[in-house]
């Protein structure tokens, strides 16, 4: 089945032309604040968890951690991963054949400090030479942000930046002006669902709030994307056979006989410091 210029009632157009431009659009309200609610207590579940096992949950700064999660832990999965909005743009963006290659949360306490200038990772040559985008991340807060609460701050139209010569992830503080001079904080609200290329330079602020700020990642390939080598997807066989088949095409994941903790590949050295500024 082809992507057609309208699907359901979205505009590929539209989210081509943010995803290639700024690098980063939203759907506001795609979700109900009963759904976020569920979501939350799930999250603050694996967070608990995760605690609890030596290296469950990785840091990315100061007071902010990372949890890469089973799908079936999720009860609201289903729903994300077959909302219309999140469908069309990764079909628009990644084509027909998208797979799901990453489900996890990041959460800033208070106390998380800014983080510096990044991309979750190096540019492949798809996107630097063929200019091409062939990932997404998806993110869905679970609280509404504020100014206080450690918002995410993004450098539009920078996933097309080369940062050849220096750290492929991490740009050299000269190049600081650039992106904030472009900077743009979010604020999303209960129910909102971003999508952006992690390729766009981005950080996560510093959480100056009495309260945390979980937000769901969802990350999606293109059939050539490689990010999967950085996860671990697992689904028992009861939990694969019960899904709906749209979700099944779209889900590059090991079926195991019983959920295994996972061995996060995909940390980031770079980020444990912690800026003050």
């Amino acid at each position: 089945m082809q992507a057609s210029n309208e699907s359901a009632g979205y505009d590929v157009g539209a989210i081509m032309g943010g995803l290639y431009g700024d690098g980063i659009i939203a759907c506001k309200g795609a979700f109900s604040a009963g759904w976020v609610a569920q979501l939350k207590e799930d999250i603050e579940t694996l967070f608990a968890e995760a605690r609890a096992r030596p290296n469950g949950a990785l840091e990315r700064g100061p007071c902010r951690y990372y949890v890469e999660v089973h799908p079936e832990r999720l009860r609201g999965f289903v729903e994300l991963a077959t909302h219309p909005w999140v469908v069309a743009v990764c079909r628009a963006v990644l084509g027909p054949d998208y797979k799901i290659v990453e489900v996890g949360f990041d959460i800033p306490f208070p106390g998380a400090m800014h983080q510096p200038w990044h991309r979750d990772f190096p540019s492949p040559p798809e996107t630097l030479v063929g200019r091409r985008l062939n990932s997404l991340a998806f993110n869905l807060t679970t609280v509404d942000v504020t100014e206080e609460i450690g918002p995410f701050e993004i450098a539009p139209g920078t996933q097309w930046d080369d940062l050849a010569g220096g750290d492929l992830m991490f740009p050299d503080k000269s190049r600081y002006p650039r992106y904030e001079s472009r900077a743009q904080r979010k604020l999303p609200q209960v129910g909102d669902i971003s999508a952006r290329s992690a390729l766009t330079i981005h950080r996560g602020t510093a959480n100056r709030s009495q309260q945390s700020r979980p937000v769901l990642v969802l990350g999606v390939d293109a059939p050539d994307g490689r990010n999967a080598d950085k996860h671990d997807l697992q689904v028992t066989q009861a939990y694969w056979d019960a899904l709906p088949a749209e979700v099944r095409d779209h889900l590059r994941c090991r079926i195991v006989p019983a959920l295994e903790n996972i061995e996060q590949a995909h940390a980031i050295e770079g980020l444990k410091m912690g800026l003050t500024v």
